[in-house]
């Protein structure tokens, strides 16, 4: 068969006039009626919508956990196994000329910022903590839980969960959307990563329908970043010293944030958020990126000279040496119950941890995917995988180490006793530093602490709310009416808000897994379709004909 040049035209109709005016309107009306429906539900009737969700959680867990493992460490594949092939590694996100629009810095905070920069705040203490007590390790009996043994299997399941794999469902779906809007001149949206399998099928409903799905993945990931973040920041508020009111007890004696509190954090978060997203990613999101960036940077240099620096050190070197030896068997070991009592524990411990974080990511994946599209334009294909998944892995690595560390190291060597472990996931980096240091160092810490996670809130928040519209607005990278913004902001801490109000985070969560299951399908087929893309590429190089849009064009 004679070879066909690619496809860099793929008409999406948009709204030519009106409320909608550059907008395709089948994409963001239908997207709007879901998600409206589903705060809805919530409100109206939060105990049947509770009770639907946790089901259909259960029924994913029980019937989709060899899927969410598999796709994964295809994911992983795809992006390492691209950056490393020399004729794939090489290929530059758009025309050969170009070169990328951001410095280094500003590349890699606005990346981390808007990736995981919440989720490590909360989880940097709390998952070393919790592996440490309880991982498949200790369910086997190989260690010891809670004891000096388990810190390297505690941190080795921790790497798994923060490093290649997340990072590399993030990069495999910015590369497919940064290759076929930069290098194919096709709608920065997702639909256009699709091409290569359904052509221009995917200007009508086929591709409305794999946007909407991109969007509501979006919006529930997006939710259950923030939905930890306003958790965690009403902790600190209470730490700081803002009143009782702030937080209620449960049942079991564990405590979250009141429905008040809750309220008040969206309102100041999403209000901040709104107005930054108004202002577009190069001013706004760059400069909020860039100053949580080097809050951060402040925080673990405060850890490292002051926090359990050797134990942390040496937790970061045997827990990367551990994780890089294990990864290929951690990456696709999937547990079921086998009828033994180790069996249903490694299941239900899986569930709990791998997929569902697996799921988390992919559904910040569109988010985070398109967001690292957006800005990682001029790069080479290997510079970017590179930058996009090892970087922020070690970042994570080291954070991890060194904070979750010396939480780690406070409670075996008697001094927290147990004021880490007895308390909630949200509060337990407020706690390492009340044990750490005299009332008033932890106080002002808290507060850097709070103003760290406020800003990453408000950083993830409006990155979201640009990339919805987005993909709403059938890739128009340029700026967004006002309306739209401020819909899709309120929309946010409406669900947010909704579903921690009836369910806490679980019903977060819970939504949250549901929603990632049918755009772990589209970020499949983005895989397999970016790798036809680049063998039929090459295929045409060698035969002499254009492969990109400026060629096509100039022809």
């Amino acid at each position: 068969m004679p070879l066909k040049p690619p496809l860099t035209e793929l008409e999406i109709k948009t709204a030519d006039s009106g409320f909608y005016k550059g907008f395709t309107k089948d994409v963001t009306i239908t997207a709007k009626i879901l998600v409206a429906a589903l705060i809805l539900w919530a409100v109206t009737f939060p105990n049947q919508a509770a009770g639907v969700l946790s089901h259909l959680n259960g029924v994913i867990l029980a019937s989709f956990n060899y899927w969410y493992v598999y796709v994964v460490a295809f994911f992983v594949v795809v992006s390492l196994g691209l950056a490393i092939w020399p004729t794939s590694g090489r290929l530059r996100l758009g025309a050969e000329h170009e070169r990328p629009e951001f410095s280094a810095f500003s590349w890699f905070s606005m990346m981390f910022g808007a990736g995981m920069g919440i989720g490590v705040l909360t989880y940097a203490t709390g998952e070393p903590i919790y592996h440490f007590q309880n991982n498949p390790d200790v369910i086997q009996g190989l260690v010891e839980g809670g004891s000096a043994e388990t810190v390297r299997s505690a941190y080795k399941w921790a790497f798994l969960h923060w490093g290649l794999s997340p990072w590399g469902a993030y990069a495999l779906t910015g590369l497919a959307l940064a290759f076929f809007a930069y290098r194919r001149g096709l709608p920065l949206t997702i639909r256009s990563a699709l091409t290569p399998l359904f052509g221009d099928r995917l200007s009508g409903y086929a591709g409305h329908a794999v946007d909407v799905v991109a969007v509501i993945a979006t919006v529930l990931g997006v939710a259950q970043t923030l939905g930890f973040g306003v958790e965690q920041f009403v902790a600190g508020l209470s730490r700081i010293g803002f009143g009782d009111w702030l937080l209620v007890t449960e049942a079991d004696g564990t405590q979250k944030a009141s429905v008040v509190a809750i309220v008040l954090s969206l309102v100041i978060i999403m209000g901040a958020s709104t107005l930054s997203a108004l202002s577009g990613v190069g001013k706004g999101i760059k400069w909020l990126s860039n100053i949580n960036m080097a809050l951060s940077f402040f925080l673990l240099a405060f850890f490292l000279f002051f926090g359990s620096t050797v134990f942390g050190l040496s937790a970061l070197a045997t827990g990367i040496y551990d994780y890089l030896v294990a990864f290929p068997r951690m990456l696709v070991t999937v547990w079921s119950d086998d009828g033994t009592a180790s069996g249903a524990a490694l299941e239900s411990w899986q569930g709990s941890w791998t997929i569902f974080y697996w799921a988390w990511w992919i559904a910040f994946a569109p988010f985070v995917g398109l967001f690292l599209a957006r800005i990682s334009r001029g790069r080479t294909i290997r510079e970017y995988v590179f930058g996009a998944m090892l970087v922020p892995s070690v970042m994570c690595f080291v954070w991890f180490a060194l904070i979750g560390g010396t939480a780690i190291d406070l409670e075996l060597s008697g001094v927290a006793e147990g004021a880490i472990l007895g308390t909630g996931l949200s509060d337990q980096l407020y706690a390492t530093l009340a044990v750490l240091l005299s009332d008033g160092l932890a106080w002002a810490f808290s507060v850097v602490v709070a103003i760290l996670l406020m800003t990453y809130l408000v950083t993830s928040a409006d990155s979201a709310v640009l990339i919805i519209n987005t993909i709403n607005a059938a890739g128009d990278e340029g700026p967004k009416a006002r309306p739209h913004i401020i819909f899709w902001g309120a929309a946010l801490a409406l669900v947010v808000g909704a579903l921690l109000i009836i369910g806490g985070l679980g019903a977060i969560q819970t939504a949250m897994i549901i929603g990632a299951l049918p755009f772990s399908v589209v970020m499949a087929l983005m895989g397999v379709a970016l790798i036809k893309a680049i063998i039929r590429d090459s295929i045409r190089g060698r035969a002499g004909l254009s492969v990109t849009a400026d060629q096509i064009a100039g022809e």
